[in-house]
């Protein structure tokens, strides 16, 4: 893709069919790695003829919600931005799958019913700038488990000794768009406890070159600080720590030297 075209000041957010498209890549694993995490960790009892139900707090475009809901699952997803709202309902409907959708944030919300798992996976968590927000949240998704039902949350930890940048790049092709996205960070500020972080989107669709560049900051976590705010929200147990290689039988342990991390937390 070429050219010399200008970013545009635009919210990738608000593109939620080129946005699942460079995350769609890793759905089936995340996926099966759900119910594998599930089955290994939850305390809850069988129940053969009730569908159970799914929770995903910033659910984005909904491809795990639809995923889900193709295995069997109910799903129900929120996100703050209309677009993916509108965007992941549609697909449900599209392919006649049963699951809800709303808008809702984050830090802070209630459910109607309680849902047997719940799931937050690719850093989202880290949109969270405080630590009463994270805690909030963490209380918010106790509230809305089953007692013995699972949390599975993803993020990657800060390595606060490094000084340089890290970057990603996925170039993806989807009903005739060609989708090449940057994320890139930069050295996390300790005092803060944050990180700046950039997605640049190019797309290449119908002879036309779109281009969105997109800012914002991560809260910062290392394995100290993990554990310090799972702490601090007792009632949900960390009872296993997976990567994002999402095998199910490879578990880790929670430490610095493990970059991307995946707590499996149980309601008690």
């Amino acid at each position: 893709m070429s050219g010399k075209a200008r970013y545009e000041e635009l919210d990738w957010y608000e593109t939620p069919r080129y946005y699942d498209a460079i995350f769609d890549v890793d759905t089936d694993v995340e996926a099966r790695f759900l119910e594998d995490a599930y089955a290994a960790h939850s305390s809850l009892p069988e129940r053969p003829r009730v569908p159970l139900r799914v929770l995903e707090p910033a659910c984005g475009s909904g491809r795990l919600m639809v995923e889900m809901a193709r295995r069997g699952w109910r799903p129900h997803g929120f996100d703050l931005t209309p677009e993916m709202v509108a965007y992941a309902r549609e697909r449900l409907t599209h392919e006649g799958l049963q699951g809800t959708v709303a808008r809702g944030d984050m830090a802070d919300f209630r459910t109607r019913g309680r849902f047997d798992l719940a799931h937050c996976l690719v850093s989202t968590f880290k949109y969270l700038l405080t630590e009463g927000a994270a805690r909030g949240h963490l209380r918010s998704v106790a509230r809305a488990l089953r007692p013995g039902g699972i949390y599975c949350l993803g993020f990657h930890l800060t390595d606060y000794g490094r000084t340089r940048g890290s970057r990603e790049r996925w170039k993806v092709e989807r009903d005739g768009a060609l989708v090449d996205c940057t994320i890139e960070g930069w050295a996390a500020n300790r005092r803060t406890r944050l990180e700046p972080v950039e997605s640049r989107m190019r797309v290449l669709e119908d002879g036309v070159e779109k281009r969105a560049r997109t800012r914002w900051n991560f809260r910062t976590y290392d394995a100290r600080q993990v554990r310090a705010l799972l702490r601090s929200v007792p009632e949900l147990e960390h009872v296993a720590t997976y990567d994002f290689h999402y095998a199910i039988d490879e578990p880790q342990k929670l430490s610095d030297e493990q970059g991307d991390t995946l707590l499996v937390l149980r309601r008690l």
